[in-house]
């Protein structure tokens, strides 16, 4: 039989601290399970209080302290300057998605003969060399060509026409997404207070990290973002003035593929350009080369610089291959939480590397341990 005043082994402080932690745990597992449906739209709602915060704090001070009337004026303010240019501007894509492919379906536009010239353009041993894997046969090389262009085309217009239709589930995120936000607006501050008060870190590595979460969200969808629109629009432009059909549809493309660093928009211009001298038409193909290579080229390095800043810059490759891995993963919302997750990958790590070279010169021994978070 016990003591009666042995100690109760459920009063014990450790299990107590490790069951909280696996109810801590259990939970937060469950309700990210709960908001992962609308996972895109909280994360955009995050992403835009983040970049549009200094607006925030303008509509604040000029509200003399009013968080509903700043939040609601900071709304509307991304409401009228982002969102509706946005669904705009993707309506019109569509449209011009739509007529390029029916274009394509009927002959209007064809691609083929491009190919033809690039074959009577090829010196004697490249042709040889295709008659030699037997894409001599230019006419079945065409009706492949055409066939794969007609289903990839279906593909391409059901996707996007697709995206451009008003569903209910379009509905409740775009509401759920502009409901968070205004409370981000309002509540932003006590928000970001209560998260780093329950992060496990010591204060200085919370505040760090923290502070490297918001500016890359800052840099990547400002920087990422403007670049690739100011890109797009250039690119856009010059199809529009050499007479390309769809130029508004192919600026969208290089806008998309800038978000990449190192593929950019160079992957749409080039092909119009060599399609420009193979057919004839060598002014043509040398205006856009010099547009592409000298105004769009250029773009990259003289904007993101001034919008993004060199000290928030990650290394080319790790941003291209963080930004692939995230669309994988995430969808179109992983071009920016990919690069997010590999600034936290590297601000983790060099925060732990810090503690240690601390600790080894606090440690008499060098042997010691981390410091315990506070």
């Amino acid at each position: 039989m016990s003591s009666p005043n042995a100690p109760n082994p459920l009063k014990n402080p450790e299990l107590e601290f490790k069951s909280l932690l696996v109810l801590v745990l259990a939970a937060t597992l469950l309700f990210a399970l709960i908001i992962w449906p609308f996972f895109g739209a909280v994360c955009w709602a995050v992403f835009i209080a983040i970049v549009f915060s200094p607006l925030h704090q303008r509509f604040l001070r000029g509200s003399r302290g009013k968080p509903n009337i700043a939040a609601l004026a900071s709304l509307t303010v991304i409401l009228l300057i982002v969102i509706l240019p946005m669904a705009m501007l993707a309506g019109s894509i569509t449209q011009e998605a739509s007529v390029l492919v029916q274009k394509l379906r009927s002959g209007e536009i064809q691609i083929a003969t491009f190919f033809q010239r690039v074959i009577e353009a090829l010196p004697e041993w490249a042709r040889s060399a295709l008659q030699r894997f037997g894409m001599n046969d230019l006419s079945m090389l065409q009706q492949k060509f055409l066939a794969t262009l007609s289903n990839s085309g279906q593909i391409v217009t059901s996707r996007v026409l697709g995206i451009g239709q008003v569903t209910l589930d379009f509905l409740v995120a775009f509401f759920v997404m502009l409901y968070m936000l205004f409370f981000l607006f309002r509540d932003g501050e006590k928000l970001s207070r209560g998260i780093a008060r329950s992060i496990p870190l010591h204060p200085r590595h919370t505040d760090r990290l923290l502070r490297q979460f918001a500016t890359v969200v800052r840099a990547t969808v400002k920087g990422n973002i403007v670049v690739a629109l100011v890109q797009g629009t250039l690119g856009g432009l010059a199809f529009w003035v050499l007479g390309v059909p769809g130029a508004v549809l192919w600026g969208a493309v290089m806008a998309l593929l800038s978000l990449l660093p190192a593929v950019g928009a160079v992957l749409v211009w080039a092909p119009v350009a060599a399609y420009f001298f193979f057919s004839g038409e060598a002014v043509k193909g040398i205006g856009l080369t010099i547009w592409g290579a000298v105004v769009i080229g250029l773009v990259d390095n003289l904007l993101r610089p001034i919008l993004v800043g060199k000290d928030t810059r990650m290394p080319d490759y790790l941003v291209l291959v963080a930004t692939l891995g995230g669309i994988v993963v995430f969808g179109l919302n992983g071009f920016v939480i990919g690069p997010v997750i590999a600034a936290v990958f590297l601000v983790s790590w060099d925060m732990l590397a810090t503690a240690r070279e601390q600790n080894s010169v606090d440690s008499p021994t060098g042997t010691g341990t981390l410091p315990p978070p506070v």
